[in-house]
């Protein structure tokens, strides 16, 4: 039975559409003091308290539960925000609580570090350099050949992230890599651009509960939707109870290196692959935190697994519920704009609330709004989405195609760029 001590959640986010849901999980298991400079009016009634501290700040933030904690039971604590991975490790381990050490979740952070730990550990992944201008980025991934991947060291959400064909491009990509932020996530990690071998297949995450050393459950395997040539932001995801890559000995093997290369001995991860057809599974990342993009809302209607509560029972010693109870598969699509400009009109036509399977369309942008289109948009890009049902995942890709149609998108673009509507 979960613990009477509330669980101290690092940060609680802005966005009511992709925390909402975690948040309200968690609340449904345990009580939950958020931790955070302030709170939106959509999270207070999922929370006991509010403690108050610069998250940007981690001895701020130790103090100030540090002080709380002298009078009252603190049982865990926990952040499903990429930015607090590290702050939460720390607290943890000030307060004597569960938790990964500081040291594993800084390593998730730092994409530098991951890639050398991985390395010395043997665990597939990608060849990864640091290169600090942009002619040592060029010169490099001549050495390393072509394609290559230029990105960020310390982002998340493929912000910054894109694939190089040229020397040329390695160059202009250096620029942009080195200036991409997305939630403001600049503030919380290492500066640096890396260049990185271009892994070939489709990629995956891999909703991984780790339950102690060396104790390793892969509990939901996501299929990512393709995106178009020439980008690498994530447009869907797609989860199916019935995968067969839930049992791949090659994948748990990879998985479970992982993990150990980056001595994490608690949590819930996102963990990403490519599955290249040559070498098989090889890390891209990996995530010391739930994944985003709603991937929590998919494991739980595909497999009735919740992930927010696994990882919230495994901060304060409860033990967790990791047993699918659903058959079925659910996936999420992302409508980028197709050209840059000013957002004109977008709605859902007539009747898509009668498509069958469709659980929701999102609208997430409103009229006057700049928006970018890839390879340069980023997550606060996004129009709208969508999330389906089905019972099989081919079920689901026909009905994220039908939901797709279902949008009316008009973008009035810059004056240097041909007219034309999404």
């Amino acid at each position: 039975m979960p613990s009477d001590a509330p669980l101290a959640l690092i940060g609680v986010g802005d966005s009511a559409v992709y925390r909402r849901e975690v948040l309200a999980s968690i609340a449904a298991r345990h009580p939950v003091v958020a931790v955070d400079r302030a709170v939106p009016a959509w999270a207070r009634p999922y929370l006991t308290r509010t403690i108050r501290a610069d998250l940007a700040d981690t001895a701020a933030v130790t103090a100030a539960v540090g002080k709380y904690a002298i009078d009252h039971a603190v049982g865990g604590v926990l952040t499903y925000m990429e930015h607090h991975v590290q702050t939460a490790a720390v607290l943890a381990r000030q307060l004597g609580l569960r938790g990964s050490s500081p040291q594993s979740m800084a390593a998730c952070r730092d994409k530098a570090v991951s890639r050398r730990l991985m390395a010395e550990h043997q665990v597939p992944s990608a060849r990864s350099v640091q290169a600090s201008t942009p002619e040592s980025a060029a010169a490099f991934a001549d050495l390393m050949g072509y394609p290559v991947i230029v990105k960020p060291r310390s982002m998340a959400g493929s912000a910054g992230v894109i694939r190089a064909d040229s020397a040329a491009a390695v160059r202009e990509a250096f620029d942009e890599a080195d200036r991409a932020s997305v939630m403001g996530l600049h503030h919380y990690g290492a500066a640096g651009v890396l260049v990185e071998e271009y892994l070939d297949g489709p990629e995956i995450s891999v909703e991984t509960a780790v339950l102690g050393p060396d104790r390793v459950r892969i509990l939901a395997v996501t299929r990512k939707l393709p995106p178009p040539p020439g980008t690498t932001q994530e447009y869907g995801h797609l989860v199916d109870a019935r995968d067969p890559l839930l049992s791949d000995p090659g994948l748990i093997q990879v998985i479970e290196g992982a993990v150990a290369a980056h001595g994490i001995t608690l949590g819930v991860l996102c963990i990403e692959v490519k599955l290249t057809p040559d070498a098989g599974p090889r890390i891209v990342e990996v995530n010391g935190r739930l994944g985003g993009d709603l991937l929590p809302s998919l494991v739980r209607r595909a497999m009735g697994i919740e992930l927010a509560q696994v990882a919230a029972d495994l901060a304060t010693g409860v033990v967790p519920r990791l047993r699918p109870v659903l058959q079925r598969a659910a996936a999420i699509e992302f409508a980028y704009p197709r050209i840059s400009g000013t957002l004109q009109h977008l709605s859902a036509r007539p009747g898509f609330e009668q498509l069958p399977g469709l659980e929701r369309l999102v609208l997430t942008h409103t009229p006057g709004a700049h928006v970018s289109a890839p390879p340069h948009a980023t997550l606060a890009d996004r129009l709208a989405h969508w999330v389906v049902l089905g019972s099989s995942a081919d079920d689901c890709r026909t009905r994220l195609t039908q939901a797709a149609d279902l949008l009316d998108v008009q973008i009035a673009p810059h004056a240097h760029t041909p007219a034309c509507t999404t």
